[in-house]
């Protein structure tokens, strides 16, 4: 199986405002908020540490949810947040 390592753009703004982590896309001004779980894995996201990882270390710890659901869920957002430029996703750890 291959591992999903993210890491966040160097080209957003990322502030928490009110519980919700807001950031915006310096390519064309484009605002994103992220919900509890979306904000951990965003703040989880250096690069070397895979996505199955953060799934079960910080989201399964803390909230009542079946990882493999979970994970899936992860996926899709990290992919969804790739497409706008918010996150890279690689194969590799970061160097």
């Amino acid at each position: 199986m291959t591992e999903t390592y993210i890491a966040r753009s160097p080209a957003v703004a990322a502030r928490m405002l009110a519980g919700e982590m807001v950031i915006m896309s310096a390519a064309d001004s484009t605002l994103f908020k992220l919900n509890q779980q979306a904000a951990i894995i965003w703040n989880a996201a250096d690069g070397v540490t895979p996505l199955r990882e953060i799934v079960e270390q910080e989201i399964c710890r803390q909230y009542d949810v079946d990882p493999t659901v979970a994970y899936q869920d992860a996926e899709n957002l990290v992919r969804d947040l790739a497409a706008h430029g918010i996150l890279i996703l690689t194969g590799e750890p970061a160097a």
